[in-house]
């Protein structure tokens, strides 16, 4: 195992098992122009008028100056600290493999990879591999619909059947856009509970089988009287996004989402870029006798955990329920610009961000007097850990696992991306404790 800082090229060599990276300087060249190391507090009271060093520091004077460079960053989260050497303990284990960044004003403060990308052709984990999000992706699908919201095109009262045709008419006339978002709908796929088998060769074959599936669906409450997680409201927001905005969903919320927030290595891949692409990290599904199996390459297999025998790979691409693919410093970016209204209009970026509806935690854990109530916004969870506020989103599929958290009061953004299926819950409770501590 080596320790190196990231370098600004972001890639490092390919003949290690594994890496771990050191703190980053390079956010000048992660958002050319725009105002790097600034809270969005600072930027306003600055209006962005403000001269940056390389390492993309606020210039300022020698006292100020000085405060930015220690940070007041707990050692705890620093490299070498408590949770650098939890994450290191566990991929020792082979309990993780994939890649943890956390960020302090866009300042890289730890980046930690462990494991291989691509066992099969020696490509080890890094900074910058690209995962399959799963459900962590739900928040795109969100932000585009606030942003459609935004231009108006769309209210978020607005019922199902004002805008797309073929539902039953329980769905078009009663559930509403806001309901969809929220997890209020009563949407539920017949599929949910069963292993699908097919492999779609196409986009268009998926489009076509996720509207199908849509349209079979029924409710299980009154919308608007329950709080229940549903896959389908995604998958029926991203085909709206699609009727309202004129362009396919993957192309709407590469335009509007990834290339506003500079994420140029986000994107909806097709299973056949997930392939050839060396830089996206295959999942790694946990078999029966306890080995892993490379999902991309094996069709025929399926995972233990989830859905038993599911594989995202199948699917083709991913949809507004889940699986676009990012990396990690393309997750800090998507924070940033989110935090300085360069996705949405200031009133919309909190229209997206704060808590709309109250419901059980989508994972639960043990009690903890810290964790506070699980509200969902626009896209992201909303809630508070140590009375401090966090938008944040976790996704899971046979072969990984992902969470990333923005702490809107302190300015930090982590994000944890996994090509296993585990359980990553203890890492993020780690992670939060001692952000908030």
């Amino acid at each position: 195992m080596t320790e190196s800082a990231a370098e600004p090229s972001g890639r490092t060599a390919h003949d290690l098992p594994g890496r771990v990276h050191g703190p980053s300087l390079h956010t000048a060249r992660d958002l050319p122009g725009r105002a790097h190391g600034l809270s969005r507090r600072t930027a306003l009271g600055l209006l962005g008028a403000v001269p940056l060093t390389a390492g993309g520091v606020v210039a300022a004077s020698g006292v100020a100056a000085a405060a930015d460079r220690s940070d007041g960053i707990p050692a705890d989260l620093r490299p070498g600290g408590a949770f650098d050497r939890y994450l290191k303990d566990l991929a020792e284990r082979d309990q993780f493999s994939g890649t943890v960044l956390l960020a302090h004003r866009g300042r890289h403060v730890l980046a930690r990879a462990y494991g291989m990308a691509d066992r099969e052709r020696r490509v080890p984990n890094d900074l910058d591999t690209i995962y399959a999000m799963a459900s962590a992706s739900k928040p795109f699908t969100g932000l585009a619909v606030v942003r459609l919201a935004q231009q108006g095109k769309l209210r978020f009262y607005d019922k199902v059947g004002a805008h797309l045709d073929g539902f039953p008419a329980e769905i078009a006339e009663n559930v509403t856009v806001h309901q969809m978002l929220t997890h209020t709908s009563g949407m539920t796929d017949p599929t949910n509970d069963a292993t699908d088998p097919r492999v779609f060769t196409s986009v268009e074959e998926r489009n076509q089988d996720i509207a199908a599936r849509a349209r079979s669906q029924r409710l299980r409450f009154t919308p608007g009287t329950a709080k229940e997680y549903s896959s389908m409201g995604y998958e029926v927001l991203g085909e709206l996004v699609a009727k309202v905005s004129g362009q396919p969903f993957h192309e709407y919320v590469r335009e509007h989402v990834f290339e506003r927030a500079g994420m140029a290595d986000s994107a909806y891949f097709t299973r056949t870029r997930w392939l050839a692409d060396e830089r996206i990290a295959h999942p790694y599904m946990l078999q029966e006798d306890g080995t892993r199996v490379d999902g991309v390459r094996n069709l025929d297999k399926g995972g233990v955990s989830g859905v038993k025998g599911s594989n995202s790979a199948r699917a083709f691409i991913g949809s507004g329920g889940g699986n676009g693919f990012t990396t990690a410093p393309d997750m800090v970016r998507f924070a940033l610009a989110l935090q300085r209204d360069e996705l949405l209009k200031r009133a919309y970026t909190e229209l997206y961000v704060n808590a709309k509806v109250s419901g059980p935690p989508l994972r639960e854990g043990p009690a903890d007097p810290r964790r506070g109530e699980a509200f969902h916004a626009y896209g992201p969870t909303a809630s508070t850990f140590n009375d401090r506020r966090y938008i944040s989103h976790g996704g899971g599929i046979a072969g990984g696992s992902t969470n990333w958290s923005i702490y809107l009061d302190l300015d930090w953004v982590a994000v944890v991306l996994c090509n296993y299926d585990l359980q990553i819950e203890p890492i993020i409770e780690q992670e939060r404790s001692r952000i908030t501590a």
